[in-house]
């Protein structure tokens, strides 16, 4: 039992971690750089560990910085304020992100610019194929170590966790919790204390600054976890983060 639920926390926090550092404050923000060659041992590290659930970097990037753009409009990728429920708008969002993914809906130059692409690698990652050997994997873990019937409960849960990461601040984190900043949106602070999401639930202060590679650290208790990895990997060198004083996204803004 206790392999199960170690697998299980286990998935939950990598996955999240990759999409919320790599796919989100790289990919969407530029909030840090790294080399080319880095970039390419993330894009695998994201893959391995997001699994059947990987998202496309570029796909991702693009329709993040469209929610920035046009944040609780009609034009937003997601949004609650356009969506009667949870499930209405995550299936909105799914259908642009492949659309982008796949190339088949051709965004403004300015949401493109300078969001990571490897193509060859997208392709393989994003296949049936693939997707079928992690869920395989998945299947494979739980027939091996599930030794009680209500752990199979939680295997679904690992072929949609991705969505259901989305789901929790694209929706949640646009209807409750409290807010550090007026802004012309709905994001509000999900949790005072982000033991779930990674820090990703300081949505309102992430709104207010969309390139900060810290999305807590307003209030004493905003301790976002993602940040204290970027300080060690900035610190030994993997990565270097970005300081500035314009934000990407506000360029994104001005340029509409």
């Amino acid at each position: 039992m206790l392999i199960i639920l170690g697998f299980f926390v286990a998935h939950w926090y990598l996955s999240l971690f990759f999409q919320t550092f790599f796919l989100h404050r790289y990919a969407s923000h530029k909030a840090f750089t790294m080399s080319p060659f880095t970039e390419k041992v993330f894009f695998v590290l994201t893959w391995i560990f997001e699994g059947s659930n990987y998202l496309s970097p570029f796909g991702y990037g693009v329709m993040h910085r469209m929610h920035h753009a046009y944040a609780d409009t009609e034009d937003d990728p997601h949004s609650p304020k356009y969506d009667e429920t949870v499930f209405k708008m995550m299936w909105k969002t799914r259908t642009i992100y492949s659309s982008i993914a796949n190339k088949t809906l051709v965004p403004d130059a300015r949401f493109t610019e300078g969001v990571p692409q490897w193509p060859a690698f997208d392709k393989f990652a994003r296949s049936w194929p693939s997707r079928l050997f992690w869920g395989l994997c998945y299947v494979a873990m739980y027939w091996q170590f599930a030794t009680v019937w209500w752990l199979w409960l939680l295997l679904p849960i690992h072929f949609l966790m991705s969505p259901i990461h989305g789901a929790i601040i694209n929706w949640f984190a646009h209807k409750y919790g409290y807010r550090n900043f007026e802004v012309g949106d709905t994001s509000r602070n999900f949790l005072p204390v982000d033991f779930l999401m990674m820090g990703e639930s300081y949505h309102n202060n992430h709104h207010k600054n969309g390139g900060r590679a810290n999305f807590g650290g307003i209030r004493w208790h905003e301790i976002d976890p993602t940040y204290q990895v970027i300080k060690l990997l900035n610190a030994i060198g993997v990565i270097k983060i970005t300081r500035q004083k314009e934000i990407l996204i506000e360029n994104i803004k001005k340029a509409a």
